[in-house]
């Protein structure tokens, strides 16, 4: 483990660390905010999973998070979305390689060497944390946004009992049916569209759901609704009966602007789960 940066924040610490992982065999660096009650032992964890095209830092400098996780006394991560560095594979468009790991465990070439971003968020970078910082493992929740807000969801619903809560910002919500979906599964997983299920969370949701709440937004002038196809994640909730919320917000786009104005109602959410 290696410090990049610590800042006090809301009487927290915002640090940045890398560390070299076994899981995608290359440097990787996270972000992660310790509230002030880290000072006296093991605090609650919300995972942030980001974007295509994102780094640990978008969402830890644009999402305007931390004044929120500090209220409540809980942690905040957010990791990188894919493996980086020389030697790890990518590709000429934004949406596939580096930038765009999809939160899977890549079978196929030249992606398999290093993009097991399934096993790293699921369980390597866990480890890494709760090893060195004041992280209570038994207390986590997990949000994201768009290619991460999918990664939230099907980790959520694919490690059952793991963690008390799920929310999502303007998920990719049906990559099977996707340009943001079928492109990116194909390359990293190949042809056999059946492993492809467990990485589609309308899929996951009408066959096996959540065991606990879960809390959706998505604006209706999101620039990528067509890519998005939040209507087949809201069926697939009313179909299960899914406990949980599902807002379309009024105007609202696919920025950072659009998560900030609902990070607030997102932390309080997790805050509830994470606190009982």
């Amino acid at each position: 483990m290696r410090t990049i940066s610590e800042n006090r924040c809301f009487g927290g610490v915002q640090g940045v660390y890398s560390h070299d992982s076994k899981v995608t065999n290359c440097e990787m660096t996270f972000g992660l905010f310790l509230p002030a009650e880290a000072e006296f032992g093991p605090v609650p964890v919300l995972w942030y999973l980001s974007g295509l095209t994102c780094t640990h830092d978008n969402a830890m400098t644009k999402a305007g998070a931390q004044a929120f996780a500090a209220e409540h006394g809980i942690a905040l991560v957010f990791p990188d979305t894919s493996p980086r560095g020389e030697g790890v594979a990518d590709h000429e468009d934004y949406d596939l390689g580096q930038g765009a790991g999809f939160y899977v465990n890549a079978t196929q070439d030249p992606w398999a060497a290093h993009f097991q971003m399934w096993d790293y968020i699921a369980e390597e970078l866990p480890r890494v944390v709760t090893a060195a910082f004041a992280i209570d493992g038994e207390r986590q929740s997990i949000t994201g946004h768009s290619m991460g807000g999918h990664g939230a969801l099907t980790l959520a619903m694919g490690l059952p009992g793991r963690f008390r809560s799920v929310s999502a910002f303007a998920p990719i919500a049906n990559p099977l049916m996707s340009d943001w979906g079928r492109k990116q599964l194909g390359a990293y997983l190949g042809s056999d569209e059946t492993a492809w299920a467990q990485h589609d969370a309308s899929h996951l949701m009408r066959d096996i759901g959540f065991d606990g709440e879960v809390l959706i937004d998505q604006g209706t002038s999101d620039q990528f609704l067509e890519l998005l196809r939040p209507e087949a994640l809201a069926g697939a909730l009313a179909t299960r009966r899914q406990p949980g919320t599902f807002r379309m917000q009024q105007g609202y786009d696919h920025s950072y602007f659009f998560v900030q104005s609902f990070m607030p109602d997102h932390i309080d959410f997790h805050a509830e789960a994470l606190w009982q």
